[in-house]
């Protein structure tokens, strides 16, 4: 083959291996392969390395997405059962785990999720120690503190995707009601992703213009709000999965974006799951979601929201109840 080569090829120099851009995705189920697809069609990592126990389908996985390089930006994309191919990642994203059975409580999937990531995390960490963690599976809150519990690396450099898809739900469902594009739209959901999620109706804005300041008393009509947006925020992902059995595209473009926003340290804020200590007077190490800038090094900050006393409030009560859990897992 080397002579096909240097007949085809005239040599000025050796070729040198650029700056890394690998992304590891574990998990090929129909979120972690929306991921990879994702980042693949946008061109944002340099290399792809698929991880899963079930052999059969990561090789179709694989092979299907290998077939499509003709029509991508140049990408290398292996896939294995063995941690070893996911050596020097940057970015590792976790999208496996177990579905909850009907009538299990939140708790028992909770922990069996936790024995799945005792094999997967201390594997990624051996491989890859300096690599950023990027938790999807859910519960994503309290799958990302066992994460960071489980890693020893610190709480900046393990996050989730938290509620950044909920915020763009929300972005989405005040743009049809404002009649003005999502991406004029402003608002956060943060806390929780989950049904006790807050959404920061004091801070929702198009162009700068509060919609509280235009309506004193909205917060007073909180209730009708989200009763029309909230509560269809929330109601989302149970509504999509009724209708076809998961959600896989809009949290594969979420995951994408904050995935470009960590390899290329764009600095952008997301609003991922983070360790909230010290924060709206949380005092424990629950993670929780708030608006994060994040860079190629992990998270750097956390934006300081003013929040009204019942958004504070609700993320307090959301705050203890993600610790009691926490307190019952075993880590």
């Amino acid at each position: 083959m080397s002579d096909i080569i240097d007949e085809l090829l005239h040599e000025l120099q050796p070729s040198r291996a650029p700056t890394r851009t690998k992304v590891t995705i574990v998990g090929v189920g129909q979120v972690g392969m929306a991921c990879a697809y994702s980042i693949l069609q946008q061109g944002i990592a340099s290399e792809i390395a698929l991880v899963d126990v079930v052999a059969d389908k990561l090789e179709g996985e694989l092979m299907d997405l290998q077939h499509g390089l003709a029509f991508t930006r140049p990408c290398v994309i292996k896939a294995g059962t063995d941690y070893a191919i996911t050596a020097e990642s940057r970015l590792c994203v976790i999208t496996a785990g177990c579905r909850q059975r009907e009538g299990e409580t939140r708790l028992s999937l909770v922990q069996r999720n936790v024995e799945i990531f005792k094999g997967i995390i201390p594997q990624l960490v051996k491989h890859s120690p300096e690599t950023l963690f990027l938790v999807v599976s859910n519960p994503v809150d309290v799958l990302t503190y066992v994460t960071w519990k489980l890693s020893g690396l610190p709480r900046e450099h393990v996050f989730g995707s938290g509620t950044n898809l909920d915020s763009a739900r929300f972005r989405f469902l005040l743009s049809e009601k404002l009649g003005v594009a999502a991406t004029n739209c402003h608002g956060w959901i943060i806390g929780e992703h989950g049904d006790s999620s807050v959404a920061v109706w004091s801070g929702v804005n198009v162009a700068g213009v509060t919609l509280s300041t235009l309506k004193p008393n909205l917060e007073k009509e909180a209730h009708t709000w989200e009763e029309e947006i909230h509560q269809k925020v929330i109601e989302s992902a149970y509504k999509i999965i009724k209708l076809k059995g998961y959600t896989s595209w809009a949290i594969g473009l979420s995951v994408a974006k904050i995935v470009r926003g960590a390899l290329h340290n764009h600095r952008n804020v997301y609003a991922l799951t983070t360790n909230v200590k010290g924060i709206h007077g949380i005092e424990d190490d629950v993670f929780l979601s708030l608006p994060c800038v994040l860079g190629s090094n992990g998270l750097t900050h956390v934006v300081k929201q003013t929040l009204l006393p019942n958004e504070i409030e609700k993320l307090q009560k959301s705050a203890r109840t993600l610790r009691e859990i926490q307190q019952q897992l075993q880590l």
